[in-house]
């Protein structure tokens, strides 16, 4: 499913607090995760997450923002009045937590088909990022990636993941490593975004930037975000560089050149310019003008 929007940061709000939803409004993350679920309690408090959801929308506080909830999960009890009340113009999708195999997104994928035709919705109009927070989620990655196509992303829960592992945290972050891998490649064999876990350290930027970094090299499209401060660091790594694009252009050009002339390959330094290095070129420059165009439309 194609998408007109980065997926740098996605930064979650707890939806019933209101300043902090009034914050999130003038940041400038890519997507807002509207929390209905793990933060927002006592359970009473839903109800208010959901009518200050709808309210912002209807007062044109989150214009131009891109929304995805994060709802309940089946064994809730509040799964269907998250998704009903809130199958509506400017809500983006919905992000599932809890997802242990491909039927539990295939069942929320026909849920959001069912109330779009009845609401008189085109169909597919929502679409779903699964979290990925336990060691059977990891394994089926691939089954729930390709469980609806309404699937655009994957996002890895590290806390849940880790309890469920009965494993244990540590600086270097050994413990999640595998699953941080085995989430993004999965995700990418499937044409699927993979969106790396949170970092519980907020004000440790630090250790952020070392995140990123291996985050980027893992495969990772972009961050699960927790607080705004966290923004220009995530933006940074999850952004194309200047010498990224430069790169890109030239890869692009030469290849270009190299077909007009009647050339297989182009030749750069001695080495060939194959397929793989012109597909990675294109999706540079794929990313930077979308990014590109996003702050033009937000400015």
């Amino acid at each position: 499913m194609e998408c007109n929007h980065p997926f740098r940061s996605l930064m979650f709000v707890p939806a019933h607090n209101e300043r902090l939803m009034n914050s999130a409004a003038r940041s400038n993350a890519d997507i807002l995760l509207l929390d209905i679920e793990d933060s927002v309690q006592p359970a009473n408090n839903k109800q208010n997450a959901r009518d200050n959801i709808k309210r912002y929308i209807s007062e044109g506080i989150f214009k131009d923002k891109v929304l995805y909830p994060r709802i309940n999960d089946r064994e809730s009890g509040h799964l269907l009045q998250d998704i009903y009340q809130l199958t509506i113009p400017g809500i983006e999708g919905f992000v599932y937590p809890k997802a242990t195999c491909g039927q539990d997104i295939y069942f929320i994928g026909k849920l959001l088909e069912t109330i779009e035709y009845e609401k008189n919705i085109p169909i597919g109009t929502f679409k779903i990022i699964p979290l990925i927070e336990t060691t059977g989620a990891v394994m089926n990655i691939q089954e729930i990636c390709k469980a609806c196509n309404r699937v655009v992303a994957v996002a890895f829960g590290c806390e849940d993941f880790v309890t469920d592992l009965q494993g244990k945290h540590d600086s270097s972050g050994n413990s999640i490593f595998t699953a941080r891998n085995m989430i993004s490649m999965g995700a990418r064999a499937c044409g699927v975004y993979p969106i790396d876990t949170v970092h519980i350290k907020v004000h440790d930027l630090e250790d952020l930037e070392r995140n990123l970094i291996l985050s980027k090299q893992l495969g990772f499209e972009g961050m699960l975000v927790l607080n705004p401060k966290e923004l220009p660091l995530v933006h940074k790594y999850f952004s194309p560089s200047e010498e990224e694009i430069a790169w890109a252009k030239e890869m692009i050009e030469l290849s270009e050149n190299a077909f007009a002339e009647g050339k297989g390959v182009a030749v750069k330094d001695n080495k060939f310019i194959g397929p793989p290095m012109l597909k990675m070129a294109k999706k540079i420059m794929e990313k930077s003008k979308l990014i590109a165009k996003t702050n033009i439309s937000n400015s």
